[in-house]
């Protein structure tokens, strides 16, 4: 069935559409490319994505145009090598490395936008209004403590709004308002997606601590670990309320947030989502008719 898809988008015939929402979940985020990886396969486009965090990142790859393989080649040659990861951050000097890091390198003190330039695909435009696919990027207000969205103007403070850690990087200050990771307020953002195609798609790579151990968590483990029950939690309140059309949860959960050197591990781990996508969009089709 997914070959109805298929034609319709080689053909330019009227079909169904498709939206989509990528979750937070750190290095567990980098699964997300197997997804953009099959819809590409499929000839599949997006008529819109919402995305948070390490999704928001994907997301706005996605959105500029970039198929899943380009996507995790830049993955690969950028995060996946450590060697790369010190030269890309080097690279930030002389002119601005005192800025990546805010009174030397302490915990919570990295500007995650700076950081953010040496690693993101350059074809990348500066503005939301320049993407080829509409884009809803989610962050959290600090203060104000509720949801942001963002859908328009400067592209990266957005991003790196969306995937300011707390602990890990400073805020993000937009419009005068103090932004954290979006994660925190909205982990898979597929209620924004609502209404806006005939098949909603939704990630979710929060994961979960690995059961059947009584190893005691670090207290770095033990924070992230708290974290990730917040967001469980509200994942499955906001499935109660309305799940999308598809719900995929790859295997990701052994791996630390901050794991993003093992990003051939992740991939190899969390490749049977793309088998069960396909599945879910022959359903979706054939209740579709």
């Amino acid at each position: 069935m997914t070959d109805a898809l298929v034609s319709a988008e080689s053909t330019g015939a009227s079909g169904p559409t498709v939206a989509i929402a990528l979750g937070g979940g750190g290095a567990r985020g980098l699964a997300h490319i197997h997804v953009i990886e099959v819809l590409d396969e499929l000839g599949i486009r997006p008529v819109l994505i919402a995305g948070v965090s390490i999704g928001a990142i994907m997301g706005a790859a996605m959105a500029a145009g970039m198929t899943g393989r380009e996507i995790r080649e830049h993955t690969l040659a950028t995060i996946g090598r450590p060697g790369q990861i010190m030269n890309r951050l080097w690279s930030l000097r002389p002119a601005g490395l005192s800025e990546v890091v805010a009174g030397g390198f302490r915990v919570g003190q990295f500007n995650l936008e700076r950081v953010l330039k040496a690693f993101l695909p350059e074809r990348l435009p500066e503005t939301f209004e320049e993407l080829p696919i509409p884009l809803k990027v989610i962050a959290s207000d600090y203060y104000a403590q509720c949801e942001c969205v963002c859908d328009g103007g400067p592209l990266l403070p957005a991003i790196a709004a969306s995937a300011a850690l707390p602990a890990v990087f400073r805020p993000v200050v937009l419009n005068g308002r103090v932004m954290i990771d979006g994660g925190l307020w909205n982990p898979v953002p597929f209620d924004h997606l609502a209404g806006k195609a005939d098949i909603t798609i939704g990630v979710d790579v929060v994961g979960k601590p690995p059961a059947g151990t009584a190893e005691v968590p670090n207290s770095i483990d033990s924070l992230y670990g708290a974290t990730q029950l917040t967001m469980r939690s509200i994942v499955t309140l906001k499935l109660e309320k309305g799940a999308p059309d598809i719900f995929l949860q790859p295997e990701v959960g052994r791996f630390r947030v901050l794991d993003f050197v093992k990003a051939e591990e992740v991939l190899a781990a969390s490749a049977g989502i793309r088998d069960e996508l396909k599945r879910a969009l022959d359903a979706r089709l054939s209740a579709i008719g």
